[in-house]
């Protein structure tokens, strides 16, 4: 007489079911990390190491620059650090104050959000660029007539502002005035007289 062998099952999953699909989930585990070392090797490595630096071209006020960079460094960064043109200052750096704005193709742009190797290829402007020799540019001038300044650290962005503004718009009214240096924040609050500046500024860029 044949023996019986109980066979048991547990909501449908059996001992040779469960090891059989586990086994299979290994090769297709194991197979996955095949197929994605093969697509990593192919495509190359993704992320440029710590340090390593590259040559990149930067045109700045007029002139070009070709410096060694890192794809991680700010425009900001090689503005000073690289380069040495120091009119962009480091405040907040992360795109609140606006101590760091120059102008990129004639819009101001944060300095400090800006990788270096997005301004290849553009025309870059920075408070020393608006200077003919020693003399200061039309903006620049306005500040000191009308003293639109105290501690004078956020005074380099707020003149980029303003001269990006006159650029665009060579005749704002006071509400485009206020949006044209909203993103340039003034510790001192001396926004009235920033705002005179502008004004004045505009004269003097049309010969008034």
């Amino acid at each position: 007489m044949p023996k019986k062998t109980l066979h048991i099952e547990s909501d449908g999953v059996t001992r040779r079911n469960f090891l059989t699909s586990m086994g299979a989930g290994a090769v297709g585990v194991a197979a996955s990390e095949d197929l994605f070392a093969a697509g990593r090797e192919a495509a190359g490595p993704q992320v440029m190491p710590v340090g390593q630096t590259f040559k990149i071209s930067l045109r700045i006020n007029g002139r070009t620059h070709v410096i060694l960079a890192e794809a991680r460094w700010t425009l900001l960064h090689c503005l000073r650090e690289v380069i040495g043109l120091t009119g962009a200052k480091p405040g907040c750096e992360r795109g609140e104050c606006g101590a760091c704005t120059v102008l990129i193709d004639g819009v101001p742009r944060y300095a400090c959000l800006t990788l270096a190797v997005e301004a290849q290829g553009c025309e870059v402007t920075t408070l020393e660029g608006l200077m003919d020799g020693e003399a200061l540019g039309p903006v620049q001038t306005a500040f000191v007539e009308t003293d639109a300044f105290q501690c004078g650290y956020c005074t380099p962005g707020q003149i980029m502002s303003v001269e990006g503004l006159l650029r665009a718009n060579p005749r704002p009214s006071a509400e485009e005035i206020r949006r044209g240096v909203s993103g340039n924040l003034c510790r001192c609050g001396a926004y009235k007289h920033i705002f005179e500046a502008v004004r004045r500024a505009a004269e003097l860029k049309a010969g008034k």
